[in-house]
């Protein structure tokens, strides 16, 4: 049966819900999540908002920070246009109820690596919770609101899904795999924005959510969209190593609050070895000494340690990651924590412009999904959620705008099952993945090489022909659509990093350590 709306919004986090509050001022809009509506990477983020609000910092020096952290391939107007909103976005978040920390009656800041003044806007330590928190409220007390969670997005209907064939690439609505049904539901829009978040889980270690499997972008691509910077793969320098407790990040705020980076046999600052930011430096550059500390001296971990400060700031400022160690025998007033880098972000994505437009008509995408231009080479701390925010809302605006002139609801064809079978064979699912996850962490990691990268894509190619044949035979299930997703971004992944011949930001070489004079995105057209 297929539904209709006004609007389709793939995606319940910063992005998707802030399309759809300012949509649903006019618009029906149905908001899609492939679980719960918090399962999103919203609800991970730790830090806060960047925002320029302190006196005596500027939108000039938050610009150039950006760019500085970007290693100059960011667009420089996409920059200061963000940068620009960010106080206003600041303030509708405010007006919804989150509970931005404050001190002496003003709004509390805090300072993270790569910025030149204290501009984080945060909740303690448990920011992005706090505005998904309150943007579901919103959306759920919006009449023009339909939320549906557990409905896992297949592909882009598009013109050859029409009733007659059409080669133009309008995209029409989504099919949705229903967790309570176990069937395909055909949901039209004539506009969709994707705000899927990222494609952490294409690594074997990551602080993304479980279900970060790069579908918006797999998705865009495969109805016609290019792609840019993929190999802009942010690793996060400090996820908690720990057997009993995976993923769990430890925020930049730590370092930036004065946490130090300690060797754990010889008690050794390490980081004013690398850079005279030390702690504060880049993600990129901190990841990069934590890593090559690690593999010289065959180290399971290094320590950061912030015990050193009176314990009972530390408390206040990072309550639930005390919780969580204490929880795990570790004090960390009293104690260093054993840290990892561990996959983070990804900052290349579905390429829009500053409305949000994709290459495909009636396509609109926002947040980790995209590359919009912000965040360049390398995501400065803390604009990744105020990315989400600015560009939700230029999308709203640009689809209200432009209404009359977005394609027509039309008929298109329900999803068909008749020639495939229940899979006998699960096993399969779980195996390939295991295998892109353990060599995209070896061979497209942190540290790259061209040999390495090439047996990568040997790899991924052989099993992107595996997963094909298992797709076309068997019935979907959530599992099989993550996985068909993951292959096709890994693929992306290793193209664009074999196609860029220099170090830059994220993607560091030994076979290509120099930095070449003009930045150039790397984009990838279907």
């Amino acid at each position: 049966m297929d539904r209709r709306f006004d609007i389709l919004v793939i995606g319940s986090g910063a992005a998707g819900l802030t399309a759809a509050l300012h949509l649903a001022e006019y618009r029906r809009v149905a908001v899609i999540a492939k679980g719960p509506l918090s399962d999103g990477a919203t609800g991970w983020a730790q830090g806060g908002i960047a925002a320029v609000l302190e006196e005596g910092d500027s939108f000039e020096a938050h610009v150039e920070d950006t760019m500085v952290a970007g290693a100059g391939l960011n667009d420089r107007h996409v920059v200061e246009h963000v940068v620009g909103a960010a106080p206003a976005a600041i303030q509708r978040l405010i007006e919804l109820g989150v509970p931005f920390a404050e001190e002496g009656g003003a709004l509390h800041l805090t300072r993270e690596g790569g910025h030149s003044h204290r501009r984080i806007v945060h909740v303690a330590d448990a920011t992005g919770w706090a505005v998904q928190k309150a943007l579901e409220r919103a959306a759920a007390a919006n009449p023009n609101i339909i939320l549906l969670p557990d409905m896992v997005a297949v592909d882009l209907i598009t013109g050859r899904h029409q009733d007659r064939f059409s080669t133009d690439g309008t995209v029409h609505g989504l099919y949705a795999y229903s967790r309570a049904t176990r069937r395909v539901e055909t949901l039209t829009a004539r506009a969709t924005i994707l705000a899927t978040g990222g494609a952490g889980r294409v690594y074997l270690y990551s602080t993304a959510p479980r279900g970060a499997t790069g579908d918006g972008i797999a998705m865009a691509w495969r109805a016609g969209c290019r792609v840019s910077n993929m190999e802009m793969m942010q690793f996060h320098p400090t996820c908690l190593y720990s057997l009993e407790l995976k993923n769990f990040l430890i925020t930049e705020a730590v370092r930036g609050e004065g946490g130090i980076l300690k060797h754990p046999l010889t008690g050794h600052r390490f980081m004013p070895d690398y850079d005279e930011r030390a702690e504060l430096a880049p993600r990129d550059v901190v990841a990069r000494a934590i890593d090559n500390e690690i593999k010289r001296d065959g180290l399971d971990y290094v320590h950061l340690d912030i015990s050193h400060r009176d314990p009972g700031f530390v408390r206040a400022h990072f309550p639930n990651i005390h919780e969580k160690l204490i929880g795990l025998g570790i004090d960390m007033t009293r104690e260093p924590i054993p840290v990892v880098p561990a996959q983070h972000y990804t900052c290349g994505g579905v390429v829009v412009d500053l409305c949000g437009r994709t290459d495909a008509p009636g396509l609109y995408a926002a947040g980790e999904v995209t590359e919009s231009g912000l965040h360049g080479a390398n995501r400065l701390a803390s604009n990744s959620l105020l990315e989400c925010l600015v560009f939700g809302e230029a999308a709203a605006r640009d689809i209200l705008e432009r209404w009359d002139k977005l394609p027509p609801l039309v008929r298109v064809r329900e999803w068909d099952e008749s020639r495939v079978t229940d899979s006998d064979e699960e096993v399969v699912i779980a195996q390939t993945w295991g295998e892109i996850r353990r060599f995209m962490w070896n061979y497209v990691g942190i540290v790259r090489t061209t040999k390495r990268l090439q047996r990568a894509k040997r790899r991924i190619d052989m099993l992107r022909q595996e997963v094909t044949d298992y797709y076309a035979h068997f019935r979907v299930t959530p599992d099989l659509i993550e996985l068909r997703n993951l292959v096709e971004v890994a693929d992306l992944i290793i193209r664009s990093a074999l196609a860029r011949r220099e170090s830059r930001g994220l993607h560091f070489t030994r076979d290509w350590q120099r930095t070449l004079a003009h930045a150039r995105d790397t984009v990838l057209v279907p």
